[in-house]
């Protein structure tokens, strides 16, 4: 008897177990469906081909490859912003987020003129930070230069990228803070070191401050 009841409770809690275990998967599953509903046929939002996010750029589409087609903000929200340094020129940069095996692309790119490209729209996900839930809820910009060069870094690149993030910030009502603007660095599980130690955050911070300040209300690009 006393075995018997101990096998029969053991076969409850495992039930119980599987239960929770289709719980938590059909809770999952409701959370994707509820992101996804716009893929649904005559839901979708149109699209234009080329069609800017930023308004002084010039559109060169990132590989197909290299990002995910998403609806953002609607189905995942727009809270950081994730600065990179390609360790190569504009040129480079371009090249290879055209390229369908290198597997990764960031939304913009910034030459050392102020420049800027956009590859990829703001609201699909593009796969720039190593970490999935930061390139779900992130802008990711690229720059022109090197790490280990501060001379890369020109008056005229940190000014265009900071109208850039400006920008990106007041389209999703971002925090113009450390904490919500970030470096390749600092995303978790990363191995990358971008920007790098030159990277002037103090003045990159305040360009970004002064540039949101000039934003006409009616238009945030």
């Amino acid at each position: 008897m006393g075995s018997e009841k101990k096998r029969g409770v053991g076969r409850r809690a495992v039930l119980l177990g599987g239960g929770a275990a289709v719980l938590g998967t059909a809770v999952l599953a409701q959370e994707e469906l509820r992101r996804a509903w716009w893929r649904l046929p005559g839901t979708e939002k149109e699209r234009i081909e080329g069609e800017l996010d930023h308004k002084s750029a010039d559109w060169s589409a990132a590989s197909r490859a290299n990002w995910r087609r998403a609806d953002r903000p609607d189905d995942f929200t727009i809270d950081r912003v994730v600065i990179h340094v390609v360790q190569g020129s504009y040129a480079t940069a371009l090249k290879v987020f055209k390229n369908p095996g290198h597997g990764a692309a960031t939304h913009y790119v910034v030459r050392k003129d102020g420049h800027v490209a956009q590859m990829i729209r703001e609201l699909d996900v593009a796969f720039h930070a190593g970490n999935r839930d930061m390139n779900e809820r992130s802008v990711g910009i690229e720059h022109e230069g090197f790490v280990d060069r501060p001379q890369d870094f020109t008056k005229a690149m940190y000014e265009g990228s900071a109208r850039l993030t400006a920008g990106i910030c007041a389209r999703y009502a971002i925090p113009l803070d450390r904490e919500h603007i970030v470096g390749h660095v600092e995303v978790e599980g990363t191995d990358h070191t971008d920007p790098g130690p030159h990277w002037d955050w103090p003045r990159y911070m305040k360009l970004v401050r002064e540039a949101s300040a000039k934003l006409p209300r009616t238009e945030v690009t």
